[in-house]
């Protein structure tokens, strides 16, 4: 199998993840990377015709409750422990700079 991972592509994902590589990390993270894709090409080579689709392994079902409805927390009490509000809503941090937004 062509290798379809270079040390090109990972630099390029790991700018677009705002990671700095050095020259090592690339060329270890192109290795293992190649490694993984080769794996999945292997397992796509498999018959998996008539098996059916697991979400795990083990018999196991979730424990399901009826809904009840409760009673929620008021305003008051919910921002009681708040470091900053403005009204009846938490205020927080902006976390987009000045003009990014929407």
């Amino acid at each position: 199998m062509d290798n379809l991972i270079d040390k090109a592509l990972v630099r390029k994902v790991a700018s677009l993840a705002r990671l700095e590589l050095s020259e090592q990390e690339v060329k270890e993270f192109t290795g293992q990377l190649c490694a993984i894709l080769e794996y999945f090409h292997k397992i796509n080579l498999l018959d998996t015709e008539g098996i059916e689709p697991l979400a795990h392994c083990l018999p196991i079902t979730n424990r399901l409750r009826e809904d009840q409805i409760q009673p929620g927390l008021d305003p008051g009490q919910a921002l009681k422990n708040a470091p900053d509000r403005d009204g009846d809503l938490f205020k927080v941090p902006p976390i987009l700079e000045e003009g990014l937004g929407p």
